[in-house]
């Protein structure tokens, strides 16, 4: 009985090799702040048993820790390995190449020399002179020059045409000798092990993340004036712009307002020793004493896996039922959390050029309490304000914004960042309706005292805000409501006293009207104080304190801090063409002949 020892036999791996841009398709691109997503499907055939698959043209700023590979078919991935291709040199010259190059010389050389001919046939129709000619011969030679001269002419073209022609197959010869992978930005390459359990068709999805790209938001915000409800048009526009190496050709896109942050985690605080001061010398005449070991600092978070750096892409739904490629000994999984996604509707393509490229995200229309606010003692010009709130479930990232009111361009803002619910400000430039007249300054002197004379002054500072508007924005019948800020000194002397007499304004936990240095006692509370009225629809406050009118808490308002500058405000509600006067007074006092500072 013989018996067959022979091994079996040794199984062919089959080798496919595909060019990433030429042999695939993008069917996803997530983009982020500074990165995007990419989801490449690759369609192609294997054969029973051991297949490996090269995929060359793979862009350089990809992220090997994001790299994985995901698979439909009746297959499983064994092994993926990125590496960089390093190219081999170019070959300079090819059968083709010298050809073309002979070519080109020969044309060159027979261009030169019809156009040499025919500077020789100027030459000699110049040279040719009235008394060495027969007249009845003159007709004939200009004959043959016009015919000698166009087929000449004719030459000249034809061969620039062949020059032509020749530069062009040069230079596609030249690329052909680079390869399909002469981009430099192209210079990855991803080997892929798959295993077939039988011959046909498998699909492959690569999805890598890569940076030099980006987006950021941007905003048109128009203002209509006289809108009753909603004055405020929001548009939420994004940027994009990506210089990756590869072209974003007719794809799906959305945005991620999420920023993908690796290898970030919480900070370990380092002790912190206090010890005497010790001169350099003392070490000199003493033992140094033993050096506490160093201790040893938390080791750095590892990276993360391919898994956790990004979401999974939105990959169509005929994909996802197809049976899964499994990975060998691995299931994959790759969810997580994002704060926003916006998906641009349709397809789109953004080429690798590094420019930004705009798309609209959405348009939305928002509430807006309008303020208009002065501060004449340094400008006596208006400033239009409006304090907007987000009511759409969007989060406005931080951009800047072109702002419109009533359909004219007024200035370039900055919209911070803003949370579906939150509250904005947003300045829309000057109200030139709103006249501000701020007064020469009124100073008096008088002394006070029998035994210890004191110096008192009293300023007096009048203010005039005149609406010339014919009437209220909106088309309502409410009166415009104008912030005026002024300020009074504040004393850093214990001799000199500042009285605040005009408006009657208290100081948080003060019992009556007057010092602007008093304050609230040891362990005491300090209290909101009321505002004054000063006329009928004007009230005086220490500037902050309104904010608690326009919506904000008792507990946000830093009530210590009232009036310990010295800035306080009026709340003017001014109907259209009305006018009101505002007086600020306040009283300086000092021993006789003390020269105050700053007054």
């Amino acid at each position: 009985m013989t018996t067959d020892t022979s091994p079996p036999a040794f199984q062919v791996v089959n080798t496919i090799d595909l060019v990433s841009t030429r042999d695939s398709k993008i069917i996803s691109v997530s983009v982020y702040s500074g990165r995007a997503e990419i989801t490449r499907l690759f369609k192609f055939n294997v054969k029973t048993g051991q297949n490996q698959l090269n995929i060359v043209g793979l862009p350089r700023v990809l992220d090997k820790e994001s790299f994985r590979v995901e698979g439909r078919g009746a297959a499983t991935i064994h092994d993926v390995t990125i590496s960089s291709i390093t190219s081999p040199p170019v070959p300079t010259t090819s059968p083709a190449l010298d050809s073309l190059l002979a070519k080109k010389k020969q044309d060159e050389k027979a261009l030169a020399r019809v156009q040499k001919s025919l500077n020789s046939l100027e030459t000699y129709l110049k040279s040719v002179k009235a008394q060495h000619l027969d007249v009845s011969k003159l007709q004939e030679v200009v004959r043959e020059y016009d015919t000698t001269a166009g087929e000449l002419d004719d030459k000249v073209t034809e061969l620039e045409k062949q020059l032509e022609e020749a530069d062009e197959a040069i230079t596609e010869e030249r690329k052909r000798l680079a390869g399909p992978t002469g981009n430099e930005k192209l210079n990855l390459k991803a080997t892929i092990g798959v295993f077939a359990d039988f011959e046909g068709e498998i699909k492959i999805a690569l999805i890598y993340a890569v940076s030099r790209a980006t987006w950021s938001a941007g905003y048109d915000i128009r203002v209509d004036m006289q809108a009753k409800e909603k004055p405020i048009s929001l548009i939420y526009k994004a940027s994009i712009n990506q210089s990756t190496g590869e072209d974003w050709d007719d794809v799906p896109l959305t945005l991620e307002s999420a920023a993908p942050t690796f290898g970030v985690g919480v900070p370990v605080l380092t002790p912190w020793t206090l010890s005497v001061y010790c001169p350099e010398i003392y070490f000199k005449k003493r033992a140094l004493p033993t050096a506490p070991m160093p201790m040893m600092s938390a080791p750095p978070p590892p990276p993360p896996g391919p898994a956790s750096a990004f979401i999974s892409p939105q990959i169509p739904t005929s994909w996802s039922m197809e049976t899964e490629i499994q990975y060998r000994g691995l299931q994959v999984s790759s969810k997580g959390n994002v704060s926003a996604t916006f998906g641009v509707p349709g397809l789109i393509s953004i080429p690798s050029d590094g420019e930004g490229h705009n798309v609209t995200i959405v348009k939305l229309s928002l509430d807006a309490d309008m303020s208009w606010v002065c501060v004449p003692k340094k400008d006596s010009r208006v400033h239009l304000k409006a304090k907007i709130k987000n009511a759409s479930e969007y989060t406005l990232l931080a951009g800047n914004a072109s702002v419109y009111v009533d359909g004219s361009f007024i200035s370039k803002s900055e919209v911070p960042l803003v949370s579906p619910d939150e509250s904005f400000d947003l300045p829309l430039g000057l109200d030139p309706s709103i006249r501000m007249t701020y007064h020469p300054l009124s100073k008096k002197t008088s002394q006070s005292g029998f035994y210890n004379k004191s110096t008192v002054y009293t300023y007096s500072q009048r203010i005039t805000v005149h609406n010339t508007k014919s009437s209220p924005p909106g088309g309502g019948t409410d009166a415009l409501k104008i912030k005026v800020i002024d300020q009074v000194p504040v004393s850093q002397d214990s001799t000199i006293n500042v009285k605040l007499v005009q408006p009657s304004l208290v100081l948080p936990n003060a019992e009556s009207t007057g010092t602007v240095s008093s304050a609230a006692g040891p362990g005491e509370k300090a209290k909101l104080p009321p505002p004054v009225k000063v006329s009928s629809g004007v009230v005086a406050t220490w500037d902050g304190a309104d904010e608690v009118s326009l919506g904000q808490g008792q507990e946000d308002v830093d009530v210590e801090a009232l009036g310990r500058e010295g800035r306080l405000c009026w709340i003017c509600s001014i109907a259209p063409q009305g006018k009101v006067d505002l007086v600020l007074q306040w009283e300086v006092s000092a021993p006789l002949r003390t020269d105050i500072t700053g007054l």
